[in-house]
């Protein structure tokens, strides 16, 4: 069955205007869109949302205006991690405020804890806030890896509920799933790996390509969930050259520049995020041409 934050979820991406602002009227767009779509829950400011961009003021008004769109109709899993335990235990707070539904927190980044100091950082955000919270291990980004036995220990915290692993490591993820709980929850941070890491256990995905292509994501997942793997599969092989070419350069770029394309949004970066390259662009068209994304804004 599934849960609040399983199925598939949405990284929501931040778009600005030219001048660099926040788009509010664009958020609110997206929002409806992924829940037209049917979209299972939406997770603003992580990576996708380019948060570390934001100030933590400016991370309370896009979640805001993210619960306010969703109007209960979907769960809203906000970003809020870093690697000042204290400032990431002030900005949950500030973010249970404005009513979102639970926290999706990456592990510290940059000053590299032990496991012992990834294990105390996770307990001390779990007992500031009764909101649930869903771990984020992506190495390839942070420089750490939360190993199996750290989260073995934090999945026996009440409210650490569940964890987004983008560690690419599918052997890790299957000893992970074999020594949680059954209540704690296990999803997929690859697009291109969800379809598999469903099929050993996993209960979704956080996904990235969802921002261009809700309704198509969804029913990839949704067949994985109710087992037709050979649909899903077929599905997934369709899609994969998009989810690919999403990181082809540094993600948002490729998944913003594709959006703008379909016209869904302005194409704006804050740096040090830039406009893809010539060549990267060219792949980025060249794909949604050959899956005929282009001109799909009618959609919204």
């Amino acid at each position: 069955m599934r849960t609040r934050f399983t199925g598939i979820g949405t990284a929501l991406i931040t778009p600005f205007r030219r001048d660099g602002s926040i788009d509010e009227a664009a958020v609110r767009r997206l929002v409806r869109r992924q829940i037209d779509a049917g979209i299972h829950f939406v997770s603003p400011c992580g990576t996708t949302g380019e948060a570390p961009t934001l100030s933590d003021a400016e991370k309370v008004r896009v979640c805001r205006t993210v619960v306010e769109e969703a109007a209960g109709r979907v769960p809203v899993l906000a970003g809020a991690g870093g690697y000042n335990t204290r400032e990431v235990i002030a900005l949950a707070r500030e973010l249970a405020g404005v009513g979102v539904d639970g926290i999706l927190s990456v592990t510290p980044y940059y000053n590299k804890p032990t496991p012992e100091g990834l294990y105390q950082h996770y307990k001390a955000i779990a007992e500031s806030t009764a909101l649930p919270i869903v771990l984020y291990n992506v190495p390839g980004r942070t420089g750490v890896n939360l190993d199996v036995q750290t989260v073995v220990r934090l999945a026996s915290i009440h409210n650490i509920v569940g964890v987004k692993e983008a560690s690419g490591n599918v052997v890790q993820m299957s000893e992970i799933l074999a020594a949680v709980p059954a209540e704690f929850f296990l999803l997929s941070g690859d697009d291109p790996l969800a379809v598999a890491v469903m099929a050993i256990g996993g209960r979704g995905l956080i996904s990235v390509a969802s921002n261009a292509v809700p309704s198509e994501m969804v029913q990839a997942i949704e067949l994985a969930e109710k087992g037709d793997f050979a649909a899903a599969r077929r599905l997934h092989g369709w899609l994969l050259p998009l989810l690919q070419v999403n990181f082809c350069e540094a993600n948002p770029i490729p998944v913003k520049a594709a959006m703008a394309a379909m016209g869904l949004i302005e194409e704006a970066y804050r740096l040090p995020l830039v406009p893809p390259s010539p060549a990267a662009r060219d792949r980025i068209m060249k794909v949604l041409q050959e899956l005929k994304l282009l001109g799909s804004a009618a959609r919204v």
